[in-house]
């Protein structure tokens, strides 16, 4: 649903290594060019290492180089190079395509079976390369094995062309001192490194225009964010880009801001661990005799007690339990309205106590006619609109339910691509999207915190505390330019970047700072509950 939202026929930044999406820096395309000429003329039969960190594009570039490979290029790629050697030559065997019958099991049968596959290509004029991804997971005796394949020659040329892509700890593999004849065959090194932060941006929208769409959504802040989070891996990239994206989707805004790819980071990431203190043994020591000291200088003899009864009297520890979301069917949906219909008051209590407020039966009463100012610093806010506007605005809402003539009010606390969560006739539950949205004619009812100050809102032409604050939102969520001296003033330049405002969050852009605007203004405060965003 977001593609259409930014204009995108495909989604533009999937991890998977799609070569239309290839976007090649400067330091990619020389790794390109280093396997390219160790297949093609550099190698002469030796080995060609390519390593990098994780993510940053080596599984991408050997697609692409399959796709440049000269017509008279056999090629073997061995993808899962966790096998013993008589299984490494088994794979390689059957990738080109070599009747194995009757050796499998043997080292010297399929040793003799690729030679005398090598034989026939050279004397075809053929090329026969052997590609290893992530070869930091070879065995030691695999990676031997791999080194006299190398053997195989005539006596002017190597039959066999070797590329190894890997992990930094390949590195560390081939600089061992058993692996040293194996390291001192590799005719051609590189080692990939992550983009900066110019190549960064180059390749989101490079990406985005390949995926068809045309009005580049991150700002300049959130494209450096990006870099920063993802250090400049691709992948990471990728997957930090996507979550922002979805976060830009779900509060209705064009233009992604450096707020939302950095909570997309904090999701989409796990945390780095911590590094431990190093172990100071006397210190320790120290630590633990001070612990004694302070023990024996409170010790009071326990009076004699039996332990082993209490025990066993004891009552049990409480089972863990985990919640779990019940799913309600679209098509039983109307069943629940109908028995919610007239508990109206219940749904506006689970409301108020979301929001900490005690639900007694005035404040009910209270707070079903809605004022402006439900108590001091707590507004209530009726209005019409689309779940992609509540989802917007980021508070749990009530929706107000039509059945015939049953009426309900469901309170929503989720909403996803697909479903909703909602609270609805004494239970709360997930159902779908679609079911709801038939059963809803728009109608709904929500309530934001705030200063007491906001209300009334102001005007244009005023100033005062309500427009500071206004402003203070404005310039991070609307491009507010910050004024230079005296006190701030509902302007023009404001009452634009109100209407920015209100367009971005689907409401009426007249530049009127009401209840809804300044709800919207307010969505992005940490107090309060807010609305999930993915239901599981």
């Amino acid at each position: 649903m977001y593609l259409e939202h930014y204009g995108l026929q495909e989604p533009p930044y999937s991890i998977t290594p799609d070569p239309r999406f290839v976007y090649l820096s400067e330091r990619h395309r020389d790794a390109l060019a280093h396997l390219l000429f160790g297949i093609g003329q550099g190698g002469g039969g030796g080995f060609v290492q390519l390593t990098g960190e994780v993510g940053t594009g080596k599984t991408t570039l050997c697609r692409l180089l399959l796709e440049q490979l000269p017509e008279n290029v056999r090629v073997a790629l061995v993808l899962n190079p966790r096998l013993d050697p008589v299984e490494l030559l088994e794979t390689i065997c059957e990738e080109l395509r070599i009747d194995v019958a009757g050796k499998r099991g043997s080292l010297k049968g399929l040793v003799d079976a690729l030679n005398h596959f090598l034989l026939d290509a050279y004397a075809q004029g053929l090329r026969v390369v052997l590609i290893i991804d992530e070869a930091q997971n070879l065995s030691a005796e695999a990676l031997e094995q791999v080194r006299l394949l190398t053997n195989l020659e005539t006596p002017t040329q190597k039959l066999l062309q070797i590329l190894l892509l890997g992990q930094p700890e390949l590195r560390d593999m081939l600089a061992r001192p058993d692996l040293r004849q194996l390291a001192q065959r590799v005719t051609a090194r590189f080692h990939l490194t992550p983009m900066d932060a110019t190549e960064t941006e180059a390749y989101l929208r490079h990406r985005f225009a390949v995926a068809g769409g045309t009005r580049f959504p991150f700002t300049k802040l959130a494209v450096k964010r990006i870099h920063h989070h993802a250090s400049g891996v691709p992948r990471l990239v990728n997957i930090i880009a996507e979550r922002a994206l979805l976060a830009g989707y779900a509060h209705d805004e064009v233009q992604v801001s450096e707020n939302w790819v950095d909570r997309a980071a904090r999701e989409a990431m796990a945390p780095r661990l911590s590094k431990l203190p190093k172990f100071n043994l006397a210190w320790a020591v120290a630590v633990v005799l001070a612990v004694l000291v302070l023990m024996l200088a409170l010790h009071e003899p326990d009076p004699v007690v039996d332990t082993a009864a209490d025990e066993a009297n004891a009552p049990a520890p409480p089972p863990v339990t985990v919640a779990v979301v019940p799913y309600l069917p679209g098509d039983q949906l109307p069943d629940r309205i109908r028995l919610a219909a007239s508990q109206s008051q219940a749904a506006w209590g689970q409301l108020l106590g979301l929001w900490t407020v005690r639900a007694s039966e005035t404040t009910v009463d209270r707070a079903q006619a809605c004022p402006p100012v439900l108590a001091p610093g707590l507004y209530c806010l009726r209005g019409r609109g689309s779940l992609d506007k509540l989802a917007a605005l980021g508070r749990p809402a009530l929706m107000r339910l039509r059945l015939g003539e049953d009426e309900a009010w469901a309170l929503l606390l989720g909403a996803d691509a697909l479903r909703v969560r909602l609270w609805l006739g004494g239970g709360r539950f997930d159902t779908d999207r679609l079911a709801l949205e038939r059963a809803w004619n728009g109608d709904y009812a929500t309530l934001w915190r705030g200063p007491d100050f906001l209300w009334p809102a102001p005007v244009a032409g005023e100033s005062g505390p309500a427009v500071d604050w206004i402003h203070d939102r404005l310039r991070d969520r609307a491009g507010l330019q910050s004024h230079e001296a005296g006190p701030a003033v509902l302007d023009a330049d404001s009452l634009a970047a109100v209407r920015r405002l209100q367009d971005a969050h689907g409401l009426a852009a007249d530049g009127v700072v009401g209840p809804e605007t300044l709800m919207a203004l307010s969505a992005r405060e940490n107090e309060g509950p807010r609305l999930r965003r993915v239901l599981d």
